[in-house]
């Protein structure tokens, strides 16, 4: 006969059709794709309406934040499908209970979600029968709301369903605490497990220890009940407390729970073994009115420990007294030390029977024995492995001990050392202070301590008291061997005076070469501003000032140089222009740049600020080094130079400086070296050495103070990029408002000023200077000459040389600062030849105004000279 072939497709789509419950297909995105007539009946949509929709759009609103977990779990593949109750909206606004089987059906060959199928069902019936159930326990509530007794109903496997509200009262628990919870927690451990295995069918009478919520334990007497099967029903017990009642009940076993002793009894004829209630409480279980089996003991016991008990219980039925020790831990982890006691009795025939003992918790004596023996160890360890020398001796000062240190440092072991004075090791002298209680003194005195042999080794000592029971029996001598300190102090004080020696140099070097220098070159600037010069005669003053200019650079290159390695050289900060700090550098170089007709091309930030405050000079001696170089180097073409803003942090801002040309270029292998001191650029390139060769050097340490960097980029086309970075601070806007009006104020105000200088030529150099702006001068040859002229005269500014006969700048500047009062005292410039860190300082702290090193220039005095002026007006106007 032939089988009839199903068609599935049909038979899926009828029961699809037919069926009582709702199923509906949903897209990844939650739009309704498909819903069957059942689905559509239970909501009061039809198919068509539904197909506009999403799941949301019918979802009570309290439960979308539910669908969303539910969701992004079949999503994220945490589970194939979920099935969880909720409410939908029908379309006549009746909220309607379902019950909701949602799964995720994915692509068989790409894993991708396709669309949700859901299976609805309509509990609304369910939940109508629930609610009544609810008012009914709301009644049952109440009526044991003023319950005195604690009502407890539990499910089968103890999760709390329902408690009275006396459990405040007599646990001082709420409600909430405890329904929905097991509550295990709150029995007594010993009483948990009696009370897990009880069977509850038929009515029981209970009594167990419930912690109260302060963590004490009340004793409560329970009427207990299972309602319905032993499956499905629940425990309702009815307790109240008797805690007063089982205290009188234990004040007869009060003193045996004191000592934490328990007795026991072993029949060993029977094998039965009779605790006393201690026993079990030490050993945290429920107390067993029928007795144990010898067994049943060994199961409380490590194998371990239970071995060597058999052993002593075989040496006490040979008449030895039973004393044994040994580690009780508890299945909560809790570890308890006990002591086992017991005394063998024998029959006639000296047969063991019976042994009677006790049972001690010695755990707070173990305790503190662990301590004390911990204590011993740190103390040992301490002594042994510390790598000073411990010496201890008691009160008479025989010493006691001493670690393998101080065996090294004396040459005498300890069972040699002991006993013997201590006197030998730090002489009678020292232990005689300490004899006197001159713990201090001697702990100063104490230097060295002697070896045996005869050889001494220099320590720094510490005494420390030996206290036990509050009371003196002893002392420890730390000794530290500062032998290697010691030699590295005095390699430390050998460098600080060559150091001390290099400046004194430096600073002699300065003052001898820059005093005639100030000389050379000024004398030449006063030559060219003279009527009547040739041009033969201006070429020749030129070329003596260049020659000047070029002997002083180096001179100002070895200086800067050994103030920068030596940590000496501090930034000023001042306000300045960058673009005119760019702009003036360039213009030193136009010379050159024009004999070789090349091109300069500037490219400049649109958000450069003005003023940016920092070290201006410092700067500009960075990009001279840097442009020199590249107009130097480059014999045709073209220098780019570019600054551009980098960063910004807060009012700190940083500046990129790139300065690219054309020239012949850096050899790879030679880049390395730039930066290093007397390496000379040109020497390699030119073959026509000039300067230090510490130009490059100098930059990139400035640089470096300056909180940037200087590289070469790298680069395969003609000539050499260098690049550097700088940060400066901006100011706020009153500052710079401030600044900008310092700069458009210009005085021609007449001032009355004081040359004190011993040197004629830099006397007339500075004078030549100062007239030249219009003001007046009189000048004198030494200190004390500037004290009495300043008493004679009221002068505005004291141009005061610092070495000068008879009463140096110092000197005359503290007499001047004694006789004058304040309003009246002129401003006094220190002029000195030193060029060192801390000379600026130190005449300051002298009480100068101001500092200015020779050789004098016009743009270091002239500057001073318009502050003065304007403060003059500013005090004028006010």
């Amino acid at each position: 006969m032939q089988v009839q072939r199903v068609d599935h497709h049909e038979l899926f789509k009828q029961i699809y059709t037919q069926a009582p419950i709702g199923i509906a297909l949903a897209s990844p995105e939650g739009q309704w794709t498909k819903a069957n007539p059942a689905f559509c009946q239970m909501l009061g949509y039809t198919s068509e309406e539904l197909l506009t929709m999403t799941y949301q759009d019918i979802t009570h609103p309290d439960d979308l934040a539910g669908d969303f977990d539910y969701v992004c779990g079949l999503l994220e593949g945490k589970s194939k499908g979920y099935q969880y109750e909720k409410r939908y909206v029908r379309k006549d606004g009746q909220t309607l209970w379902i019950s909701l089987h949602v799964a995720l059906v994915r692509a068989e060959q790409t894993n991708e979600p396709l669309y949700f199928i859901c299976h609805v069902v309509n509990i609304s019936d369910r939940k109508a029968i629930e609610q009544k159930m609810i008012y009914n326990e709301e009644i049952f509530k109440l009526i044991s709301a003023n319950a005195q007794e604690l009502i407890y109903i539990a499910s089968p496997d103890g999760v709390c369903q329902f408690c009275s509200p006396s459990v405040e009262q007599l646990l001082g628990m709420t409600i909430n605490d405890v329904i929905g919870k097991k509550n295990f927690e709150v029995f007594h451990p010993q009483d948990l497990e009696r009370i897990k295995n009880i069977n509850f069918t038929g009515v029981k009478l209970l009594r167990f220890r419930l912690r109260h919520k302060d963590g004490h334990y009340l004793w409560i007497e329970a009427t207990c009940k299972m309602i319905g099967d032993a499956e499905q029903g629940k425990i309702l017990a009815i307790g109240r407390d008797i805690s007063e009642r089982k205290k009188h009940e234990e004040i007869s076993a009060e003193a045996e729970r004191i000592a934490s002793i328990g007795s026991w009894e072993w029949d060993m004829v029977n094998d039965y073994i009779s605790c006393s209630d201690q026993i079990f409480e030490i050993f945290e279980l429920e107390c067993s009115p029928a007795p144990l089996r010898a067994s049943e003991i060994y199961k409380l016991i490590d194998p371990a420990d239970g071995k060597r008990l058999r052993e002593h219980i075989e040496w006490a039925k040979k008449g030895e007294p039973l004393d044994f020790e040994y580690r009780y831990v508890h299945e909560d982890g809790n570890e308890k030390h006990l002591h086992l006691r017991g005394v063998v009795t024998f029959d006639e025939n000296d047969r063991p029977i019976r042994i009677n003992g006790t049972l001690q918790d010695i755990t707070e004596r173990k305790l503190v024995e662990f301590k004390l023996q911990e204590s011993v160890e740190r103390y040992t360890s301490l002594k042994k492995y510390n790598h000073d020398a411990i010496i201890s001796f008691n009160m008479k000062g025989n010493i006691m001990n001493a670690n393998p240190v101080a065996i090294n440092m004396t040459g005498c072991p300890v069972p040699e050392m002991a006993g013997t004075s201590i006197s030998r090791f730090i002489g009678k002298e020292n232990y005689r202070l300490i004899q006197n209680g001159q713990y201090e003194l001697a702990e100063k005195e104490i230097n060295k301590i002697l070896h045996v042999n005869g050889h001494e080794t220099e320590v720094l000592a510490t005494l420390a008291p030996i206290i036990i029971n509050k009371k003196n029996v002893g002392y420890y001598l730390i000794a530290k061997d500062i032998t290697e300190q010691k030699k590295l102090l005095i390699a430390k004080e050998t460098a600080e005076r060559m150091s001390q020696a290099k400046s004194e140099f430096l600073a002699m070097m300065s003052h001898e070469i820059r005093t005639p220098m100030n000389g050379v070159i000024g004398m030449t600037d006063l030559l060219l501003e003279t009527d009547g010069l040739g041009s033969e005669q201006k070429e020749y003053i030129e070329i003596i000032k260049k020659s000047g200019e070029s002997l002083l650079a180096i001179i100002n290159d070895i200086l800067d140089f050994s103030k920068i390695e030596s940590g000496k050289t501090d930034l000023v900060e001042g306000p300045f222009d960058l673009k005119t700090v760019v702009h003036e550098t360039i213009d030193m170089v136009k010379p050159l740049i024009r004999d070789k007709n090349l091109k300069v091309h500037l490219a400049w930030d649109d958000n450069i600020s003005t003023p940016l405050f920092g070290d201006a000079y410092r700067l500009k001696q960075v990009l001279t080094n840097v442009i020199g170089n590249a107009v130097k180097f480059t014999v045709e073409g073209r220098v780019d130079i570019e600054v551009l803003l980098a960063d910004v942090q807060n009012f700190d801002v940083q500046f990129r400086f790139k300065v690219k040309d054309t020239g012949i270029g850096i050899p790879r292998e030679k880049r390395g070296h730039l930066f290093e001191p007397f390496y000379q650029l040109d020497n390699f390139m030119t073959r026509t050495p000039q300067g230090t060769g510490l130009g490059l050097a100098i930059s990139k340490k400035l640089v470096q103070l300056m909180r940037g960097d200087i590289w070469i980029d790298e680069s395969d086309e003609p000539g050499t990029t260098f690049v550097f970075t700088a940060w400066f601070k901006t100011k706020t806007s009153e500052e710079i408002s401030s600044y900008q009006q310092l700069r458009e104020r210009r005085s021609n105000d007449t001032l009355r000023i004081l040359i004190a200088e011993d040197n004629e030529v830099n006397q007339l150099v500075l004078r030549k200077m100062i007239e030249k702006k219009g003001h007046l001068v009189d000048s004198v040859g030494n200190g004390k000459e500037a004290v009495e002229a300043v008493k004679r005269t009221s002068y505005d500014i004291v141009f005061m040389d610092v070495h000068m006969p008879k009463l140096n700048g110092f000197e005359a500047t503290r007499l001047i600062k004694e006789s004058l009062p304040e309003k009246d005292r002129p401003y006094i410039v220190a002029v000195t030849a030193n060029a060192l860190r801390g000379d600026k300082e130190r005449c300051l702290e002298a009480g100068m105004d101001n500092y200015v090193s020779k050789p004098i220039r016009n743009e270091s005095v002239l500057p001073l000279i318009e502050e003065v002026n304007n403060k003059k007006k500013a005090n004028i106007q006010l």
